[in-house]
């Protein structure tokens, strides 16, 4: 099964990915989590209207919640259509949840939902365990990020 995202060989095609994550936040450990979803929100998703801005996710109760994940309501739906920032509910077992609850215990580490993808036809979100950036941080890897990309034109170059 091929897809338009270089997912094909695991067949699942990404509606959406949280870029700015990656640069606010050190992932340490990321987990694959089923999502619940309401109506129209599949159809919602599967035309890509999503946004991420401050998502994150927390267990509460033995239960995985998606905070701020901005599904827009579909437009043929009307009435059927759910609130867009509506906290949605996460399905792991209870293994994993019990792991999540012992690593975000730990000091400054949080829940980050880095892309949202269909996988057999189930809408899922890949959660990253992270831990926040300082500003010195980002800046820094800004820096080598650049170095590494000069090096690697100037190498391009020589040859």
């Amino acid at each position: 099964m091929s897809d338009k995202n270089g997912g094909g060989e695991s067949g699942r095609k990404v509606v959406g990915r949280n870029r700015k994550a990656r640069h606010e936040y050190e992932i340490l450990d990321t987990h694959e989590a089923g999502i619940v979803l309401k109506g129209p929100e599949v159809k919602s998703l599967r035309a890509g209207h999503l946004a991420f801005r401050d998502a994150f996710a927390r267990v509460e109760k033995g239960e995985v919640w998606l905070y701020n994940l901005h599904i827009s309501p579909y437009e043929q739906a009307n009435r059927a259509n759910q609130e867009p920032d509506r906290v949605r509910k996460l399905l792991l077992h209870r293994e994993e949840i019990r792991r999540l609850v012992k690593k975000t215990e730990e000091k400054g580490l949080t829940l980050i939902p880095l892309e949202i993808y269909f996988r057999k036809g189930n809408a899922k979100v890949l959660l990253g365990v992270a831990k926040g950036r300082r500003l010195y941080d980002k800046r820094e890897k800004l820096k080598k990020q650049t170095q590494e990309r000069e090096a690697r034109r100037a190498m391009s170059k020589h040859r």
